[in-house]
């Protein structure tokens, strides 16, 4: 048996722009990603502070430093630039490796800059 767990989490990021006509997905500083252990491709769960909404999708890697976090797609009708978003990856992990497994938490300033992450 497998058990879903938090993989990742990036805490209270700012959405900085959204595009409505793009593929569905949300575009990440690859500095965030890097921080958070994501990568391009996985799906996360998007959580809007703002509105409460919450969405499935895929990540896009954005340019490095940029802070960039860019709702794409229909979820770009999911927040607006200012709302906070909290980006969930999760894993699924057998019983004898939850022991030591420690989810990667990043927080972020207001510019979507890194202040703490483990």
């Amino acid at each position: 048996m497998l058990i879903k767990v938090l993989k990742s989490k990036i805490h209270r990021a700012t959405i900085t722009e959204t595009h409505l006509e793009y593929e569905g997905s949300i575009t990440l500083d690859e500095d965030l990603l890097d921080a958070a252990g994501l990568v391009e491709g996985e799906a996360v769960l998007v959580a809007n502070v703002n509105n409460g909404t919450r969405h499935e999708t895929y990540i896009m890697k954005g340019r490095r430093a940029s802070g960039v976090v860019c709702l794409n797609g229909a979820a770009a009708r999911l927040g607006q630039p200012g709302d906070l978003l909290i980006i969930l990856g999760f894993a699924y992990l057998a019983p004898e490796e939850l022991a030591g497994h420690r989810p990667r938490k990043v927080h972020v300033n207001k510019r979507n800059h890194i202040v703490r992450g483990r």
